[in-house]
Order: structure tokens, then sequence, then C-alpha cells
């Protein structure tokens, strides 16, 4: 844990560990951390954007691929493509194929997209890269790990508004698709992504067009299942005509979250 940008922000980073049990780690860690602060007279908010003129709190999702207790997500002697494997990379590819969908699950809320913005760390443009901190798609090489590997991927597209369960879902959903199909990555961004906004798709820009993403994604609709998909689509519709409605709504979300 320690001090990050904004006024009175913190970043908590939890241990990794399968990936249900991580999901179950992180609602236990924000109640704690909601109970302790209560104790102390204090709010402590997970929301994405809650002074709109200060940076955002994401909640950054950090994945890695094992089998037989062995990380198949790294790159090895024998293959390595920007240090992934080919697991590795068709498992990535098919999460930045389908990023615009999966924001509607990890991105559910409107002020989400508050936070997600050029130049803030949240990964505002379609794109990947390597230790890239401005792309929402970032393979990592932290001490230990050889320079020419990577050892795991960081999704910066995802908030305190989401459920982490099904963001998760649907981000394996996802890589699965690039499994099944040997979907490969574009080039790598290795600069600010902002540089070459005439270039690069930008990220939806509100919730609707998330959901407009999700709606029209036959393949996560397949994987994760229609009933599913039907009621997420329609609980986000819900939030954003309620919000649009009731703009002085914003200040119960920084204890809502």
């Amino acid at each position: 844990m320690h001090a990050e940008a904004g006024k009175g922000q913190f970043e908590v980073a939890l241990k990794y560990v399968l990936c249900t049990l991580a999901a179950d780690n992180l609602i236990y860690a924000r109640e704690i951390i909601k109970s302790v602060a209560r104790k102390h007279g204090l709010i402590a908010t997970f929301l994405p954007k809650p002074d709109l003129n200060d940076i955002g709190s994401g909640s950054h999702v950090h994945l890695s691929l094992w089998k037989n207790d062995q990380n198949v997500f790294m790159g090895s002697n024998e293959y390595s493509h920007y240090g992934m494997s080919n697991v590795g990379e068709q498992f990535l590819a098919g999460v930045y194929h389908h990023l615009p969908s999966i924001l509607a699950f990890t991105a559910p809320h409107p002020n989400s997209y508050d936070r997600i913005q050029p130049n803030t760390w949240s990964g505002a443009y379609l794109c990947w890269g390597k230790e890239n901190r401005e792309a929402p798609l970032r393979t990592a090489c932290p001490p230990g790990v050889p320079l020419d590997m990577v050892s795991n991927f960081e999704i910066k597209s995802f908030d305190g508004c989401a459920n982490p369960h099904l963001g998760l879902a649907a981000i394996v959903a996802a890589g699965i698709d690039g499994l099944r199909k040997g979907l490969k990555l574009p080039e790598p961004i290795e600069s600010n992504p902002a540089d070459y906004a005439t270039k690069l798709k930008r990220l939806p820009q509100d919730l609707l067009e998330s959901v407009e993403s999700l709606a029209a994604d036959k393949t996560l609709h397949e994987l994760i299942g229609d009933k599913l998909i039907t009621a997420v689509i329609a609980v986000r519709k819900a939030e954003i005509d309620h919000y649009s409605k009731n703009p002085g709504a914003f200040g119960d979300l920084i204890h809502r979250y």
C-alpha cells in the first residue's frame, strides 16, 4: 500500500491468486477498508471519478496463465513474441479484440468514463504495449523476470463500480475466444497513445457505446450466455437513464461505491 497521485488517494495491491479467489479477496479488502475508515469518521470510496478535477481511481487487474504450476503466458527459449508464448499472445489478442465489449462489465457506470481519458493512466485508446502505462493493456516485466520476457498483462480499464466476478469472467471469455481462433496482436504502442490519436481507435467514451458493443458481440453472448448478457445490458441502460435524469445523484455514488 502506498500513496498515489490523487488527493487522499492510495494504491493497495493484493497478492495474485486463483481468479475466483482474487475476486472474493477484492470484495473483502474493500469492505475492510470502508469499515476501518468509518471507525475513524472518514469515507473510503472506490468510485472511479469522485472529483472531476482530480485523478480517478481504477481497479487494475493483472493476469497470467498457468498450467501444471508453470506460467504459460510468458515466452520461452523455444518461442517468444514480444516476451509472450503463443498461448499468451492468443489469449491477450482475444482480450484486445473484445475490449470495447468487456468495458460494459469492467467500466459499468456512466462515471467510469469520466476516468477513462487520455493522459490519466487509464487507457483511453484501443492498443497494447510492453510496460506502457497509458495503454489499456500492458504486458509487464516485474523484477526477477528476464528483460526480454513478460510474466503477465494488466488491464487498466477496470474500476471499483464493477462486479469483479463478472468482469473477470468477461476477460477470460474473451481470452478463450482468442485461443480458439488463434488471434494475433497488432504491433505494440511504446509511447503515449494520445500521440497516435488519429491512427488508433478510441475506446468507448460513454457507457452507451460499451453497451452497444456488447449487444453486437455474438461471441461473448455465446460464451457468457444470452440471459446474463441481456440482464447486464438492461441494468446498464437503467443506470444511464437514472443518472441522466438525476444529476444530483452523483453525490450518492461516493457512499454507494
